[in-house]
């Protein structure tokens, strides 16, 4: 087991660096160089050339690139000159709202998925599944901004049950949640019907197993047969896109954000956008990479657990 741990965190270490390597060059590679970037096309020659001197980038590249990955390693991102914040700071402050709407939406997407999709496989071909199928698909099929736009039209403006905006969330924070209510939906909404589609096509391929028919001659009543076996093997296949899709989630997030005015990473990276603070767009990029090698690394160690086979092989 610990040469398999090793195995994947090297693995995953040796992806971080190859993304801070491209972030490097892609800093070094903006129009106007990284300190324009930083302080804005209005800058003065004297104040570019000061900076300049202080973040290094007189030295040889490699040796930028040694200091810069030293700077990421203790959590130094950068500076935002236009927020006169660093740029972990606003992460700190930002990250944990999108995590708590993408947190709760997956929870809330796998306690509904699992035994959806377990429903729908032991029942399938029959109307009932026809029928939530293509509810399902409908769901998935549409953008999602799409459907943040309908929950906004029918909850908020007609109904007036939900608020339609999130804005002041951040700085009430966690004290009103019947806003997080409709950009919650609109992200489980989505996944939804990813997982549950996922979880019945394995549930119908165990069901047609050697293990489930000699199960059967025994006499295993049907719901401890789908609980206690079918369930568990359907599972192992299901915890790797769970471990991809934790991080896509989280990024999923970004779009409700800027949809419900929320205060979290989506909108953060949309005002620096704008504005064109890359210091902040980077730093959000390098950390959903690290929620990315994270998620599968997680997976992995899952699948271990669940399945030996794959912690020795």
């Amino acid at each position: 087991m610990l040469r398999f741990l090793a195995r994947r965190m090297g693995q995953a270490i040796a992806v971080l660096l190859l993304v801070s390597l491209i972030m490097f060059v892609f800093l070094h590679a903006m129009p106007g160089g990284l300190v324009r970037a930083q302080l804005g096309p209005r800058a003065t020659r004297a104040a570019v050339r000061q900076l300049t001197r202080l973040e290094g980038l007189t030295k040889p590249l490699p040796v930028q690139y040694g200091i810069w990955l030293w700077n990421l390693v203790h959590g130094n991102l950068g500076f935002s000159y236009r927020q006169n914040s660093s740029v972990a700071k606003l992460l700190i402050e930002y990250f944990p709202r999108t995590l708590i709407l993408g947190g709760v939406s997956f929870l809330l997407t796998i306690i509904l998925a699992i035994p959806l999709g377990v429903f729908q496989g032991s029942r399938a071909q029959l109307k009932l599944d026809y029928a939530i199928t293509g509810g399902l698909v409908a769901l998935y099929s549409l953008p999602t901004f799409l459907k943040g736009a309908i929950l906004i039209l029918v909850f908020s403006i007609e109904l007036q049950f939900f608020p339609d905006t999130a804005e002041n969330y951040g700085r009430n924070f966690g004290t009103d949640v019947s806003v997080l209510i409709l950009p919650i939906l609109t992200l489980t909404f989505g996944s939804l019907a990813f997982f549950s589609r996922y979880i019945r096509s394995s549930v119908i391929d165990n069901l047609g197993a050697d293990y489930v028919r000699t199960a059967r001659a025994k006499g295993v009543g049907e719901v401890r047969l789908l609980v206690r076996h079918v369930l568990r093997n359907s599972l192992l296949p299901f915890v790797s896109q769970i471990g991809i899709a934790l991080p896509l989630i989280v990024s999923g997030t970004l779009i409700i954000e800027f949809l419900f005015d929320f205060p979290g990473l989506g909108l953060l990276y949309w005002d620096a956008q704008q504005t064109r603070t890359y210091p902040i767009m980077l730093g959000i990029v390098l950390l959903l990479s690290v929620l990315v090698v994270a998620g599968n690394l997680l997976a992995d160690l899952a699948y271990a657990v669940l399945d030996p086979r794959i912690r020795y092989g």
